[in-house]
C-alpha cells in the first residue's frame, strides 16, 4: 500500500515529506569512509608530493561544497541551512579515512549532507591521485552518528568486523 511509504503520496507518486510543522532543533551527523590505495600513494599524500597539489586541502573544500549542495543531488532531500561542516582525514599505510561532521538548526537531519560531504571528499582524493594509482577504491561509507530530532541520538555500534574498529 503506497501510503505506508513516507516519500510516496496516496497515489504512489514520489513526494518530499512535509516538515513545515516541525520545530527547528540542533541536529548533527558524522559520516566516514575510506579511500584504499597503494602505500606509496598514501605516503605521497602525507608528504605533499602529489603533483596536482594539496590533495587533502582540495578534498576538504570539495566536501564542504558537497554538503551545501546535497539537496541539488538527492531529489527528495530538503534544502537546509547548513551551520557548520568539518571534513577531516586520517592517513594510514594503505588508505585515507575521511570524516565529515555537519551541524544545523533546522526541521530535518543532516545525515545525507554528512554522507555526501564524505563521499565527494573521497572522490576528490581519487581524482587527484588517479594518475599515479588507478587501483584506488572508495569504500565503507557509513553514517557514524547522528543527534537531534524526533529519533534522538544514534551511534553506530562497533564490533571487530567493522572497518572503523580500531
Amino acid at each position: 500500500m503506497p501510503s505506508e511509504f513516507t516519500h510516496l503520496d496516496p497515489l504512489g507518486r514520489a513526494r518530499m515529506v512535509d516538515v513545515t510543522a516541525k520545530e527547528p532543533t540542533h541536529r548533527r551527523a558524522v559520516a566516514r569512509c575510506r579511500v584504499y590505495m597503494e602505500a606509496e600513494t598514501a605516503s605521497k599524500i602525507a608528504t605533499g608530493a602529489i603533483t596536482k597539489g594539496d590533495v587533502l586541502a582540495v578534498a576538504r573544500v570539495a566536501g564542504i561544497q558537497a554538503a551545501k549542495q546535497t539537496p541539488n543531488l538527492l531529489p527528495l532531500c530538503h534544502p537546509l541551512l547548513v551551520g557548520a561542516v568539518l571534513v577531516n582525514f586520517r592517513i594510514e599505510d594503505s588508505y585515507v579515512e575521511v570524516e565529515a561532521n555537519v551541524d544545523t538548526v533546522d526541521r530535518t537531519g543532516v545525515e545525507m549532507e554528512a554522507m555526501t560531504a564524505c563521499a565527494v571528499a573521497a572522490l576528490t582524493i581519487y581524482d587527484m591521485c588517479k594518475s599515479i594509482d588507478r587501483s584506488m577504491t572508495v569504500g565503507d561509507l557509513a553514517l557514524w552518528e547522528k543527534s537531534g530530532g524526533r529519533s534522538g541520538n544514534w551511534r553506530r555500534p562497533v564490533d571487530a568486523s567493522d572497518p572503523f574498529a580500531l
